[in-house]
């Protein structure tokens, strides 16, 4: 699985670097290294006026923000890996 985080300058003022600790430190935990690969992203051309732009796969997420990394981690990364 690719994981791709915008830093471009609108989401990395929305917290993108915020989002790129919490999803190491949940690959990191849960011991996914061998599944997931992190990346940045320059701007995707999808700001949203709250939140991060992130990419999975090719599938583009807009608004994620550090207080719904949680749901969003288990719903787009762990059940996809599970599937």
């Amino acid at each position: 699985m690719l994981i791709e985080i915008c830093v471009g300058s609108s989401c990395y003022l929305k917290g993108s670097h915020d989002l790129v600790e919490l999803f190491t430190k949940e690959i990191e935990n849960r011991k996914l290294d061998a599944e997931v690969t992190l990346a940045g992203c320059f701007c995707t051309g999808r700001c949203n006026r709250d939140g991060v732009t992130v990419v999975i796969d090719g599938e583009t997420y807009t608004g994620i923000t550090k207080e719904a990394f949680n749901s969003f981690f288990e719903k787009n990364v762990l059940a996809k890996l599970d599937s």
